[in-house]
């Protein structure tokens, strides 16, 4: 039997995909200046796909069987639809902000311009923290511990990876002024970290 708290995460989930296809419909047209992406991030993206698609599926295909099943009290499917709604508008709005200089990997666009407004006047990786609130909602709606905390392990490993190298690369493009950036900014949750 499909459960109310399965069909929450699935709309939010299909959500998130037609919110992501035009955006990544126009980075394709988008010319690289800096490519650097890695194996590694390719696979670190593969270890997000399975974390926050396949396996919630394939616990909900019964493939776990009833390994890491857990209960499901209304107050976190009720959590995890306020996390989900949470997690939609911020990556929206972070696409918004972004617009053409947005890429699912670590490249540099031509005309490619350090946004600081919008999201980014407060937290200079809300694209992350977005997927961050994804995995806490995985967490809330999925009543198994193998299915729920897939995605937040496989963006945590995601993030821990990439963050460093972005922001190197983003000091490198922009110099002095990603340093003042930077100084004013925290780096997922406004005025914490």
């Amino acid at each position: 039997m499909i459960t109310a708290s399965f069909c929450i995460w699935l709309v939010i989930v299909l959500g998130w995909v037609a919110m992501r296809y035009p955006a990544m419909r126009r980075a394709r047209k988008q010319k690289t200046k800096v490519d650097n992406r890695t194996p590694l991030d390719i696979s670190l993206l593969i270890l997000c796909f399975l974390g926050l698609f396949v396996v919630p599926l394939l616990w909900r295909l019964d493939v776990l069987g009833y390994l890491g099943d857990r209960g499901q009290p209304l107050v976190l499917i009720v959590a995890g639809l306020v996390t989900g709604i949470a997690f939609l508008w911020l990556f929206r709005r972070s696409h918004k902000d972004l617009g053409r200089n947005w890429s699912v990997s670590l490249e540099i666009r031509e005309d490619h311009r350090l946004v600081t407004g919008g999201v980014y006047a407060h937290v200079r990786h809300p694209m992350y923290a977005s997927f961050f609130l994804w995995g806490l909602m995985q967490l809330l709606l999925i009543p198994n511990w193998i299915a729920g905390l897939a995605g937040l392990v496989s963006v945590s490993l995601l993030y821990i990876v990439r963050q460093a190298r972005e922001e190197a690369m983003m000091h490198e493009t922009f110099g002095q002024e990603y340093v003042h950036y930077c100084a004013r900014t925290k780096r997922l949750v406004p005025g914490v970290y």
